[in-house]
């Protein structure tokens, strides 16, 4: 089908592609909306992986980055799992690349580290660590860790401390970053809550410090829809990626969500989340490529990880 067919037409070729090849679309909430309205599914790093693990499909079509499809893969070896853009990469998972990660553990063999990741990394990293966490489980994970063995989180920084603010557990950080939450500064918040003096502020553990010390709720992205449905509040600021807006102004109707702006634009998005379009997951169910595929002693060693987070967050 021509990429330059109405939406409609694209829409309905998805869905019969879906049920004749008995595919899971899974999305996650930072998608354009036109995928979010699409999806089977539509969550956060923990829900999706929790799908994931769940689905009968024999294909999970996953609407995210590529280390998303890499979890489901790493939890459905037997199944086929594609992604509309190969090339939909993270700035976190770039932040620390599997072999750097190995180097530091050898170098510093002697620690003897507990390492907890966050999701947002490859699966390379995924197989050096001892348990996986999301915004969403990070402290409960945290909690639970070794009171004998140092911790070291990667790959993000902010989240990390965020975290050792919530649990009290020390931690060594990795030196990585989410590119679109470091966007977000206590004068662009400051500057939107003055315009909306009323308004409650909630804001992803991946903002920088000086912004979550502002915000009223920190919480990840599923979090949020609970936040913003049960406060009172009329006006919300929403300080996270962009995608984040058009599942809140479905699942919150009636209130005033406002997207939390940066220094240099009123919104923020994800550059490798956008690169997925309808058009792309069109031609991905209709070809079943890209495909994601692991080394299986990557994958079995990222799957211990990963199982011991979802036992872990029950």
């Amino acid at each position: 089908m021509p990429t330059n067919a109405p939406v409609l037409d694209l829409k309905e070729d998805i869905l019969r592609l879906k049920k004749e090849k008995n595919v899971v679309i899974l999305a996650h909430n930072y998608q354009v909306g036109p995928i979010q309205d699409i999806a089977d599914y539509l969550g956060d790093s923990l829900g999706l992986a929790y799908k994931a693990q769940e689905t009968s499909a024999d294909v999970i079509a996953f609407c995210g980055v590529h280390f998303m499809a890499e979890t489901a893969k790493i939890l459905n070896p037997e199944k086929t799992v594609i992604l509309p853009d190969k090339d939909a990469g993270c700035s976190l998972e770039q932040a620390c690349p599997a072999h750097e990660l190995e180097a530091f553990l050898k170098e510093n063999k002697d620690k003897n580290y507990y390492v907890i990741a966050y999701i947002n990394c490859s699966a390379g990293v995924k197989a050096l660590c001892d348990v996986i966490c999301t915004s969403g489980n990070a402290p409960k994970i945290v909690n639970q860790a070794p009171k004998d063995r140092p911790i070291l989180f990667v790959p993000d920084e902010n989240l990390g401390q965020w975290v050792i603010e919530q649990t009290g557990r020390k931690m060594d950080l990795w030196k990585g970053n989410c590119y679109v939450h470091v966007e977000f500064t206590r004068q662009s918040i400051k500057k939107i809550k003055d315009e909306y003096p009323d308004a409650v502020v909630v804001a992803h553990p991946e903002c920088p410090k000086a912004v979550r010390l502002l915000a009223d709720e920190v919480c990840s992205t599923e979090k949020m829809v609970h936040f913003c449905r049960e406060t009172p509040a009329q006006d919300i600021i929403v300080v996270t990626e962009s995608g984040m807006l058009h599942r809140l102004q479905k699942e919150v109707p009636g209130k005033n969500l406002i997207p939390g702006p940066t220094d240099h634009c009123a919104c923020a998005d994800c550059r490798y989340m956008k690169m997925n379009t309808l058009e792309k997951l069109h031609a991905c169910l209709d070809k079943l490529e890209p495909q994601v595929e692991l080394p299986e002693d990557i994958r079995k060693k990222a799957k211990v990880s990963l199982v011991r987070m979802l036992e872990q967050s029950k």
